[in-house]
């Protein structure tokens, strides 16, 4: 049992209770200690062995006990107890955007409802309104919330599917006879929201990895198991699916599995057009039969007159003309990142100090960090006051200090986008700042047009430099607002407003497709990842994959360029 089953067992248990309607204090206990579990940096199960969980945050006697009753048994009879009382049907229900376990407690004890599709018959019927704590927006946020979750059910957000590939291809690797392991399908092109997690391995005795592969820790249901493929369900339900091929052809199946199903079409057209044809074993000659073994996939697109094509690009988006014509981009690469322009401290909702962030940035190879807690108006985050942003500074310049020269460390703020359109500060403070970041978190329920023009207002305003996570959205349940994109890139375009690709796998804003036509645009990208943790600093993979998703270069991120030219920047957009 890893740490994320075992942080996801006790969330389900905080769910439940507060579906039950108990007490707050014993939610949230169980609360804090799955937070406590999922990020922890051993696993759970060395200090249980040491008789060591009581060091662990949050983890009481109580907690102790089920912990060792889990790892003892692989059955917690409490859960077990409250699946009983509570119908399992309002699990789901949690999903629902704007339906928190209280309110789906709520309905469930007045109306007797218990499935997705009674709930939504009753807000449809306008049954909802009139509940405790309820009203008309409420009830039409969670038919919002409905409509998205049909949107995207079955799938996983990507920050969830690719460390849970990642960890069962480092056990195949270790399995005897396994010359490669590697992930395919929509999670190796790096999609915002996963499917099913694809895997492909190479070795000459397949039945040694099938037997991995479906007694691995955490799988619930085994789907399918034959020679050469193999599904599995895991507790949290996201399923995995195995092929084995021999070496020889491991090239042309890791293309074929890795897709997409238009790029994957085009290929076979050009395959065509050159007497060829592609699966996923082999090319084949159409005039003998003649296979060509492809090991590699730059075998396969040599073949077929192309150069190697990253994943990131294969959605029939154009790459293929472009591969041919020589006009491929180089793509931005993560070691080409040498500033996070968006983080947090514990002036407003972050976990650490100045200098802590900051020596936590130096440990990443950063060379700018700006500092960007919240401005008062987003009351959830604890925001600063504007007086408070003198001593604000006064601690960056210590931590400064204390970095050296090594560390550029800018003071700046993530301003909040009133419901007017104005913003949380007045106009003096924000020129006195080194950068400022504007943002929507409210209000993103509001008609097209009004929430655009907020958007706009902020990018009209001569001391913002860059919009942060622009929709707003929030996966896999929060669609965002929805914005008038082109009117907003004109207005980023026309005023030299950089628009943030936030790198919170929760968030992936802005996705590929507008982060494409914004650089299309002349638009500046950055990519940020919203750090409130030392931990969130390794989020920067995820928004780096959408930039790559976005065709985009080193030159069009702003974040790759050397502190320097990204301070003339700064200086020039406040001051043209």
């Amino acid at each position: 049992m890893e740490n994320r089953q075992l942080a996801a067992i006790f969330r389900r248990i905080a769910d439940l209770l507060e579906i039950q309607g108990e007490v707050i204090y014993k939610v949230l206990a169980y609360r804090k200690a799955a937070d406590s579990l999922e990020t922890l940096p051993v696993e759970a199960r060395r200090y249980w062995q040491e008789g060591r969980l009581r060091e662990i945050p949050g983890i009481g006697q109580a907690i102790e006990e089920k912990i060792d009753e889990i790892l003892r048994t692989g059955r917690l009879g409490f859960l077990e107890r409250l699946e009983s009382e509570v119908p399992p049907t309002l699990i789901e229900w949690l999903r629902v955007p704007g339906l928190g376990p209280k309110r789906a407690g709520t309905i469930w004890r007045n109306l007797g409802i218990t499935t997705l599709e009674e709930l939504e018959k009753a807000a449809r019927e306008g049954r909802l309104r009139n509940l405790p704590g309820f009203g008309e927006k409420t009830e039409a946020n969670i038919l919002a919330g409905l409509e998205a979750l049909q949107r995207n059910r079955g799938r996983i957000p990507l920050g969830q599917a690719l460390p849970l590939a990642e960890r069962i291809l480092q056990v195949l690797r270790a399995v005897p006879g396994v010359e490669r392991a590697e992930m395919a399908g929509s999670l190796r092109r790096m999609r915002s929201t996963i499917g099913d997690l694809d895997l492909l391995v190479a070795s000459r005795q397949p039945q040694p990895v099938m037997e991995a592969f479906v007694r691995l820790e955490g799988v619930q249901r085994v789907l399918a198991q034959g020679e050469t493929k193999s599904s599995v369900e895991f507790f949290d339900g996201v399923r995995a699916q195995l092929w084995v091929h021999p070496r020889e052809r491991f090239g042309t199946a890791w293309q074929y599995a890795t897709g997409s199903k238009d790029h994957n079409v085009r290929l076979r057209e050009r395959a065509l057009a050159r007497g060829l044809s592609l699966s996923e074993h082999a090319l084949t000659r159409l005039e003998d039969g003649q296979e060509i073994l492809c090991a590699e996939e730059e075998e396969v697109y040599a073949a077929l007159g192309l150069p190697w094509i990253p994943p990131e690009l294969r959605e029939d988006r154009g790459e293929i003309e472009a591969a041919a014509s020589g006009r491929l981009p180089k793509l931005i690469e993560i070691a080409e990142i040498q500033a996070n322009l968006h983080a947090h401290t514990t002036w407003s909702d972050g976990r650490l100090s100045v200098l802590e962030l900051a020596r936590a940035a130096q440990r990443r190879g950063l060379k700018v960090l700006a500092i960007t807690d919240h401005s008062a108006g987003l009351g959830v985050a604890g925001g600063l006051r504007p007086e408070q942003h003198q001593e604000l500074r006064r601690e960056i310049e210590a931590a400064q200090r204390a970095v050296g020269d090594s560390l550029l460390l800018l003071h700046g703020a993530e301003v909040e986008i009133r419901a007017d359109g104005t913003l949380d500060y007045p106009d003096e403070l924000l020129a006195e700042l080194d950068v400022v970041i504007a943002s929507l978190h409210s209000g993103l329920n509001q008609p097209r047009e009004r929430v655009t023009e907020r958007l706009l207002m902020a990018i009209r305003n001569p001391h913002v430099d860059m919009i942060a996570h622009p929709t707003g959205r929030l996966f896999p349940d929060r669609p965002g607002a929805d914005l008038d994109m082109e009117a907003v890139l004109q207005a980023a375009a026309e005023h030299h407003v950089a628009l943030e690709i936030n790198a919170h796998p929760s968030r992936l804003d802005l996705d590929d497709v507008y982060a494409r036509a914004a650089a299309e645009r002349g638009v500046l990208l950055s990519i940020n990842t919203d750090a409130h943790r030392e931990e969130d600093f390794d989020t920067l993979r995820y928004g780096v994959a959408v930039a790559r998703r976005a065709w985009l270069t080193a030159s069009q991120v702003i974040n790759t360029w050397p502190p320097q030219r990204l301070l003339a920047w700064l200086k020039e957009h406040r001051h043209p």
